[in-house]
């Protein structure tokens, strides 16, 4: 069997990172230092709009002796400073959780989440999410099997360049009685302010639940169920899929809930440090179930945009929804794409400045971007110079006007080829 690799390349302030390998990692249980650079040309930090050589993420070759590995998550900071976290599998046949941090425009090794090995006594973890709010200062998290072979939550914290130990959520455990966690996402907006949500079962009836947690000031809070007052369905399941957050204290959160009709989508919004009530989103509700906010971005406090899918007439429809000034808006079809599909998803949305966002995903004919500006969403435009292009993956903005969206499309042969636009 060939082996796979995770490859890592690197354009002035951005990273991107792919998934595709498989590895094994040594159990650690103490903190570790920061990353040993890896002395490699293709891994310094270039001029701006030059993207260097993808290489192999250094030292997940000797983790993965499992073979299965992948890169879930990255971060930057700023340029040359980012952060990247993932899954491997190691020699005994057991999932492990990996960070990898780059420094100087150097990516070090990477090494086991410290103290996750001790946790994961079921041998089945991963990081799902990591947030970088400084160069240096991070926050990743992820799921991990105890002794009971319960799934549970955990976070590990970055600071002054190293990997505290990881440790369950607070509070969790203690919720999550079905024992079945899940850490979707974090989001830091500086050093030690961060927020972080997904779902847990609340019994052994398998009833999914909606969560978020906060950290400030370096100290993360107990974690607190949310949506619980949206949930009617016979499952009453909820659960958070994405986290933003534009100030320490002011975040936002989106994901699903059930009622009888199906799932339908909501937002929750932090301010000043208090988690509102969460928010059905007014149209989705018409909706025959399916529906789901997939991702939610805010550049500043009380101004954010959150997008996703819905089931609408027996088909799936594309929706954008934005908050201004705390208050959010009502359902925003993507314009112009209604009327020329009938299967849309939302995949990414990225706010660079108070209503100035942009979004991407995958309709029937191909797949798409939008952009804001000023507060209104322009026409969907098909990305232009791949095809057939099969998925745009993620979106980011670094400044209004001035995006990067990737994702895939179908080669020349069987099977798919990546793409940057």
């Amino acid at each position: 069997m060939r082996r796979l690799r995770v490859l890592v390349f690197a354009a002035g302030a951005a990273a991107l990172l792919g998934a595709g390998c498989a590895q094994a990692a040594p159990t650690t249980t103490t903190p570790m230092p920061s990353a040993t650079p890896v002395s490699t040309p293709a891994a310094a930090v270039r001029a701006a709009g030059l993207w260097g050589r993808a290489i192999e993420v250094p030292g997940l070759g000797a983790l993965n002796k499992g073979r299965n590995a992948d890169v879930n998550s990255v971060s930057c900071a700023a340029p040359g400073s980012c952060a990247a976290v993932g899954g491997y599998t190691d020699g005994g046949g057991h999932r492990q959780g990996f960070v990898v941090s780059e420094v100087n425009g150097v990516w070090g090794r990477a090494v086991e989440v410290p103290g996750l090995g001790f946790l994961n006594m079921g041998g089945h973890a991963g990081v799902n999410s990591v947030s970088c709010g400084s160069a240096g200062s991070c926050a990743a998290v992820g799921d991990y099997a105890d002794g009971g072979r319960h799934q549970q939550g955990f976070v590990a914290v970055k600071e002054n360049g190293g990997w505290s130990r990881a440790v369950e959520v607070p509070g969790l455990g203690a919720l999550n009685k079905g024992g079945a966690a899940y850490v979707s996402s974090v989001s830091c907006a500086s050093p030690g302010n961060c927020a972080a949500g997904g779902d847990y079962r609340a019994d052994a009836a398998g009833r999914a639940q909606a969560f978020v947690v906060s950290e400030k000031n370096g100290s993360w809070g107990t974690a607190q169920q949310v949506a619980g007052n949206l949930s009617t369905g016979p499952g009453g399941d909820a659960g958070v899929d994405t986290v933003s957050c534009g100030s320490p204290g002011n975040c936002a959160a989106g994901g699903q809930y059930s009622k009888a009709s199906g799932d339908q989508a909501f937002v929750i919004s932090e301010v000043n440090g208090t988690w509102a009530a969460a928010r059905a989103i007014a149209g989705t509700l018409s909706s025959s179930g399916g529906a789901q906010v997939t991702s939610v971005s805010c550049a500043s406090a009380g101004n954010c945009a959150a997008g996703g899918q819905y089931d609408y007439g027996g088909y799936n429809a594309a929706f954008l929804v934005n908050e201004k000034n705390g208050a959010w808006g009502k359902l925003i079809y993507v314009p112009g794409l209604n009327a020329v599909s009938r299967d849309a998803y939302l995949s990414s949305v990225s706010c660079a400045s108070a209503g100035n966002c942009a979004a991407g995903g995958t309709y029937d004919e191909g797949v798409f971007v939008a952009s804001e500006k000023n507060g209104v969403w322009g026409k969907e435009t098909t990305v232009p110079g791949v095809l057939p292009i099969e998925a745009v993956r993620s979106v980011s903005c670094a400044s209004a006007g001035s995006c990067v969206a990737g994702g895939s499309y179908a080669g020349t042969g069987r099977g798919y080829q990546a793409f940057v636009t």
